[in-house]
């Protein structure tokens, strides 16, 4: 984040808030004591909140800049009677395309910061995309007595779990020598996690239906630096942004199951698997 929007995150950019730990600050120093106790959400929209003058300022400059261009333009282009039109109408577009870029930024860590929930966005997305191309959609659902998923989705590609998950805005999710990193720590218990919880799916499943299953773990991430084009995979994981989980599945090859083992499989984690 650059301009206007960037004294209120870099203020948060200097300290580490031990599991969301901040890149500009270290796991290896101990946090401000000042700043303990808040979670980094808190202290993410206070700062937000107050920079909101700054915004302001910056973007009714932007808006003077994009008049003074605007009206520049029409003289050249022989408009001198709506030179000052054209120069309105570019800070027009100028202060409105700022307030979007910013809206959305903040708008992007919303299921980070509480304000939506990430397995209601993905679990919408999933059926609107693949409900007509013969996939079920089973949402919240757990082996009883053990760890749960949040989506259960089975088709004629075969069988995927799709879990939600966010980080702060300026943690880098990455790939290193096939290691999966979350910032500057190692994400290998949160793959290690979900593959483990995609075997015993798949166990559970193929013992009550007689049918082979091999389920395909999938972290849907909402909030947090993802590399372009929005995929990482590591250590048996794919992470991807929660819009492109469709897309991936739909890419799968479409003959793994038919209809009746589809209509099995899905009966059965229906009985057998926990609703949570």
């Amino acid at each position: 984040m650059t301009g206007e929007g960037s004294s209120a995150w870099q203020i948060l950019h200097n300290y580490s808030f031990g599991e969301f730990a901040v890149p500009g600050g270290s796991i290896y120093v101990q946090p401000n004591e000042k700043y303990t106790g808040s979670s980094p959400q808190w202290w993410y929209e206070k700062f937000w909140r107050e920079d909101a003058a700054n915004r302001r300022k910056y973007r009714y400059a932007k808006a003077a800049v994009g008049f003074v261009i605007g009206v520049a333009l029409g003289l050249r282009f022989g408009l001198e009677g709506a030179s000052a039109l054209t120069g309105l109408l570019l800070a027009g577009a100028v202060a409105g395309g700022d307030w979007f870029v910013y809206w959305y930024s903040f708008h992007k860590t919303a299921v980070w910061r509480g304000a939506r929930r990430g397995e209601t966005i993905t679990g919408r997305a999933l059926r609107r995309s693949l409900g007509r191309s013969g996939y079920r959609v089973l949402d919240g659902r757990a082996i009883r007595g053990q760890a749960s998923i949040d989506h259960l989705v089975i088709g004629p590609g075969g069988v995927w779990i799709v879990d939600n998950e966010s980080w702060s805005p300026d943690t880098e999710i990455a790939c290193y020598a096939g290691r999966l990193f979350f910032g500057e720590k190692y994400g290998s218990k949160v793959a290690k996690a979900l593959v483990e919880r995609a075997e015993a799916f798949a166990e559970l499943l193929t013992r009550e239906t007689g049918v082979p299953v091999t389920i395909t773990p999938v972290m849907a991430v909402h909030c947090g630096l993802m590399p372009k084009g929005g995929v990482v995979m590591a250590e048996g994981l794919t992470l991807l942004r929660p819009k492109l989980a469709a897309k991936l599945i739909r890419s799968a090859d479409g003959d793994v199951l038919n209809d009746a083992q589809i209509e099995l499989l899905t009966r059965t984690a229906a009985r057998e698997l926990q609703r949570v």
